[in-house]
């Protein structure tokens, strides 16, 4: 029907309506309301019901208002009246979209068309509703698709299903210059590929296309001017319900700049993982910068620790430019990289003409065209600013967003690199230096020696000077290796001060110095060896002590004693040694004789290593007899050494010996488990020693775990602690901090006795002695020679035993072979001697049958001294007979 037209005669009152057509309106697909003259609701069908979510019955009779949106309500009748009054078709006849409220709140859009209809006098209305909810998102979400993809900076392309353009977006029309026309229609490869375009590519982006598979590449396309552009293309192919293409759409990302910056990347890393110089690295960073930022000049600095400044790479830089630059010192007011590198942050120069801080230095660059500098600095993981790199402009300007990330991309690459150098750097002063110096080591010395070898004239000398210091082991057990250390330092800056030019100084190790002579014969390497002894004589302030300091040397010359650098330092070596046996302090001249001692050394040396490997050393043991009674006291242990080939090595010997050559630590170790190991085999078997004595080296109390080993020593051979006394030199507790000092309180507290060996003949502090755990001290063998007939010596002795009784200490005399000095050390109070006396240092074997005859002396000299008092007592019947019990042992 007609909008505005009557209905048939037989419908003119719906309540004579038949049944048929209510029925039919009722299954209508569309929703059909029907109103009154008074806009009151006659019909609502099955499909409003379903669309207004209102059951009929909450709707029939009611207002058409309740059914239309909030907003409207209002003049909504209005509407409807003015039709009705005028004839004006504004609602009837038309179709409109309108958004329908239904019972539950939820909104949905309806397709609304009235129809008026005039039943005599009154005019009634028939409204038409077809949801339209779903056509009405769908365009919705299309036009948001289409808003997107017209303002996205991504590029879209969209394809046919012949893979023809059908949609492209202003981002692509931006980006490769071509019009709309020239664009749809057209293969995107006739548009996108050029001369370098990969063409493996592009057939492996259409072969996974035709698979219906998603990709995702990236591909070297062209413009439409030519330029060469990286874009990173994601293609989904759209098929239909059998799997035929329908569409295929192409999401397209500019990546030129990135590209640009990975290929700048990979080239300097390559070239660091080639180790190119550092220079070359940054020559090719500068380059390849210029390349992709075409409008500035780069620049590399490298910043010292000491902060100056030294040029590193600027290809494009003025002529000299650098080479002004190299060592002047960074401050906030030195130009733009001075000041980035002593503020930590980027500084920028608009204008290098004006600018204050670029005032002393802008000639140069304003005359090569560069009006504005742009430093960053670069840092370390540490945070230290060790390098800039900076742009400079031809114009007065600020750095643009491309300019960011390029410096954000090189700042890191110029990091590694720094620091790559400074590891390699440091790596080469470990390799060839020593740390604690900084002189050439070992390595290094035969590097340099050879090439002055090699470059010596025939009619010139090269001297090679073998200084070891004297003593320097007494600094490091009494001091402390922090003291010694500072002694290293501190002759090294003496040596220094002796060099010549052309000379150089090298440490060996510990406290041994090489010193290169370079035109230098034997009589001018005396004079300098002369020169070094004379400085070194000067004593040093160290820690808190004064510390005197010599040095023994020994001087081999080239082509003279030898022509090879092992055989020099060889005999160097040997000289120096005759040196220490001339006295110390005084330098030797290699001489052929030489060479036979350094030989006869060596071949000590290595039978030494190998009877302490093999456990060819054995412990002879010296007694010790109580002054008051003559009981033993307790034995010596002391180490012997008989060699198959040498013979029997005097100790004097071969202790110095094993001090030198490291051993001597580990002696004193395998002496103490030794001599406990043969108490207690003499214990067991019935033989009663009280006392066992070892004398170990002032580097055994430097370790720290020594009160550990000597109670595993005893654990181990089953004594008791008191059974063991452990002898130290007075070196050892010279330095109160000492950690030695540490391990003797901790070796006192496990009950193992302490004896102060030579005792007498040093320079210990009494005051400090008497806080120390020392329960005996010993008075060297020296003084016993001159005891009879040297007042001094007899006087000496005499301090040392009242110093023992004031400290509750037991004294004990070595050396002692007559009985002049026996008794003499008695009358001064002496409690126990050791010497030939009594016995020398014996095997285990010959001791025991030594303290069997002694024991058998004590008994028959204990009987005779009862004879004679029981011959001189009055007789038993005036005066009871009394025995006074004597000491043990008497």
């Amino acid at each position: 029907m007609s909008a505005g037209q009557s209905m048939h005669p037989d419908l003119q009152n719906p309540e004579e309506a038949p049944e048929f057509l209510l029925a039919a309106l009722d299954q209508a697909i569309d929703a059909i309301v029907i109103i009154d003259c008074n806009n009151n609701i006659t019909h609502f069908n099955a499909a409003a019901e379903l669309m207004w979510g209102y059951p009929r019955d909450e709707i029939l009779g009611r207002n058409v208002n309740c059914l239309v949106p909030a907003q409207i309500q209002a003049h909504h009748n209005g509407y409807i009246e003015a039709n009705r009054t005028t004839g004006v078709n504004r609602i009837v006849g038309t179709s409109r979209e309108v958004k329908i409220t239904r019972k539950d709140g939820s909104e949905i859009w309806g397709a609304l068309s009235m129809s008026r209809v005039a039943l005599g006098n009154e005019i009634t209305y028939m409204g038409f509703v077809r949801d339209v909810t779903a056509e009405v998102r769908s365009r919705e979400a299309l036009a948001l698709h289409s808003l997107v993809s017209s303002k996205t900076t991504r590029m879209v392309l969209v394809t046919d299903h012949d893979r023809r353009i059908a949609y492209a977006n202003d981002a692509f029309f931006r980006m490769f210059g071509y019009s709309a026309s020239e664009t749809i229609g057209a293969l995107p490869s006739e548009l996108l590929a050029g001369k370098y375009t990969d063409q493996a590519t592009l057939e492996r982006l259409r072969r996974q296309i035709e698979l219906g598979n998603d990709v995702e590449d990236e591909i070297l396309a062209y413009t439409k001017t030519g330029n060469a552009v990286w874009i990173s293309a994601a293609i989904s192919a759209v098929t239909d319900d059998k799997g035929k293409l329908k569409n295929i759409v192409m999401l397209l990302t500019d990546i030129t700049e990135s590209r640009q910056l990975h290929s700048l990347q990979r080239d300097v890393l390559e070239a660091l993982a080639l180790e190119m110089p550092i220079r070359d690295v940054f020559d090719l960073l500068c380059r390849r910068v210029e390349i992709i930022a075409p409008d500035v000049v780069s620049s590399v600095l490298q910043i010292t620790a000491a902060g100056l400044i030294r040029p590193l790479a600027g290809p494009n830089l003025p002529a000299g430019y650098g080479e002004a630059l190299d060592g002047v010192a960074i401050g906030p007011e030195v130009g733009s990289c001075g000041a980035a590198a002593a503020l930590g942050v980027p500084v920028l120069a608009r204008d290098i003409a004006t600018d204050p801080r670029w005032l002393p230095y802008n000639e140069m660059p304003l005359a090569g065209g560069l009006r504005a500098c742009w430093s960053s600095p670069i840092k370390a993981k540490d945070g230290r600013v060790i390098g800039t790199f900076a742009f400079y402009f031809r114009e007065s300007r600020a750095p643009g967003r491309w300019h960011q990330k390029i410096v954000d991309a090189c700042v890191h690459l110029g990091a590694l690199a720094i620091e790559r150098e400074e590891s390699r750097n440091q790596i080469a002063r470990l390799a060839y230096h020593d740390m604690l110096t900084g002189l050439p080591n070992r390595a290094r010395l035969l590097e340099l020696t050879e090439q002055a070898i090699r470059d010596c004239p025939a009619d010139q000398h090269i001297a090679l000077m073998f200084i070891d210091l004297d003593h320097f082991k007494d600094v490091n057990d009494t001091l402390g290796h922090s003291v010694g250390d500072e002694l290293l330092v501190g002759v090294t800056q003496r040596l220094m001060g002796q060099t010549r030019s052309g000379d150089f100084l090298s440490r060996l190790g510990g406290d041994e110095f090489i010193l290169m002579l370079s035109d230098c014969d034997a009589e001018g390497a005396a004079t300098i060896a002369r020169r070094i002894t004379d400085v070194l004589a000067v004593p040093m302030r160290l820690g808190g002590h004064t510390v005197q300091v010599s040095a023994s040397m020994g001087i081999s010359v080239y082509p003279d004693n030898a022509t090879d650098i092992n055989s020099l330092m060889k005999f160097a070596d040997a000289a120096m040694y005759k040196a220490k046996q001339a006295g110390r302090s005084t330098h030797r001249v290699f001489s052929v004789d030489m060479n036979v001692m350094a030989e006869q050394r060596l071949a000590y040396v290595t039978a030494l290593r190998n009877a302490v490997a093999q456990g060819h050393l054995k412990l002879h043991y010296q007694p010790q007899i109580s002054t008051d009674g003559g009981a033993l006291y307790g034995v010596e242990a002391l180490a012997r050494w008989h060699d198959p080939v040498l013979g029997e090595v005097s100790p004097s010997k071969f202790i110095p010996l094993a001090e030198e050559c490291g051993l001597i630590e580990q002696i004193g170790v395998w002496s103490m488990r030794e001599a406990c190991r043969q108490i207690a085999l003499w214990r067991n078997a019935g033989v009663d020693v009280p006392c066992v004595s070892v004398n170990l080296s002032p580097l055994n109390f430097h370790n720290a775990k020594l009160a550990t080993v000597v109670a595993d020593v005893l654990r181990d051979s089953g004594l008791p602690p008191e059974a063991l006394m452990l002898e130290i030199t007075e070196g050892v507790i010279l330095d109160e901090n000492s950690a030695a000092i540490q391990t003797m309180d901790a070796i006192r507290k496990l009950g193992v006795g302490l004896s102060l060996d030579d005792f007498g003949t040093g320079y210990s502090s009494l005051s400090r002695l008497a806080h120390l755990p020392i329960g005996e001290l010993k008075i060297d063998r020296s003084l016993m020679n001159r005891i009879e007939v040297d007042d001094s010596a007899q006087a000496i002795i005499t301090a040392v035993v009242r110093v023992g009784q004031s400290l509750k200490m037991i004294v004990v005399a070595e050396g002692v072979e007559t009985e002049d000095q026996r008794r003499l050390l008695m009358q001064l109070g002496c409690d126990v001697v050791q010497g030939f006396l009594y016995a020398p240092a014996m095997a285990p074997a010959d001791f025991e049958r030594w303290l069997v005859a002694h024991c058998a002396r004590q008994a028959c000299t204990l009987l005779r001294e009862v004879g004679r008092a029981l011959s001189a007592a009055p007789p038993p019947e005036t005066t009871p007979a009394r025995v006074t019990a004597g000491k043990p042992g008497q």
